[in-house]
């Protein structure tokens, strides 16, 4: 695998991209449905409405304090995936929050079809920007550090984490819903099948790229024989 990704970062960091920009669509799409927003979000759309400024300028700021608290705990700097992950999501986030066309339905099933995507969207999005293995993104890191220093099983620190952001988040008067129970019971459980699909779809194009490269680098090489006989 490490010898696969050697000399393949402008293929890889436009698969992170991509899966950055297709996870943030996926996220304003679950926030625009109006049934309810994943934790974190419903963290960061409370303090927008509490404090005001953008949805995409708290997710970087809360991210900042989480690679802060992760850098402690792990005592270990952050990887640079960590902060530019931290940085685009926001980004993409008010990027797509500014586009005329995307408002909430009226209807239920406009709202119902809207989260659907928003949800399948948001975990193979995932799925690519974690298959193109450029670091783990704030909240992950956090986990990851977590995990390490109480010797709890991942999807225990992972609940707890959710949970807490879920309680500050709603005292916030962010947008709770049935929704995020639902999103709750269906992320585990679709990121186990976003994930595999997005590594091995990853996969099969860097190594297409690879032997197309190689196979270009031969044609060179033979043009180069024949040209000198």
């Amino acid at each position: 695998m490490r010898n696969r990704r050697k000399g393949q970062v402008g293929p890889r960091f436009a698969i992170y991209i991509l899966g950055l920009l297709i996870m943030s669509l996926g996220l304003v799409l679950l926030i625009k449905a109006d049934l309810g927003a994943t934790p974190w979000d419903v963290l960061h759309v409370g303090l927008y409405y509490q404090l005001g400024l953008t949805i995409g300028s708290w997710s970087v700021i809360v991210g900042m304090f989480i690679l802060l608290a992760a850098a402690i705990i792990s005592k270990e700097f952050p990887q640079v995936g960590a902060f530019l992950n931290m940085i685009l999501v926001g980004l993409f986030i008010d990027m797509y929050f500014l586009l005329p066309f995307l408002h909430t339905p009226e209807g239920l099933m406009g709202k119902l079809l809207m989260f659907t995507i928003g949800l399948l969207l948001n975990g193979y999005g995932m799925g690519l920007y974690i298959s193109a293995q450029f670091g783990a993104g704030p909240r992950d890191s956090l986990m990851i550090a977590l995990t390490s220093k109480t010797g709890w099983k991942v999807r225990n620190v992972r609940g707890v984490m959710e949970i807490l952001v879920l309680l500050v988040g709603w005292w916030l008067g962010g947008p709770i819903f049935w929704g995020t129970i639902v999103i709750g019971l269906l992320i585990g459980p679709l990121a186990g099948i976003c994930l595999p699909q997005c590594h091995k779809l990853t996969e099969y194009w860097l190594s297409s790229l690879k032997e197309k490269k190689m196979m270009v680098e031969h044609s060179k090489t033979e043009s180069k024989r024949g040209a000198s006989l």
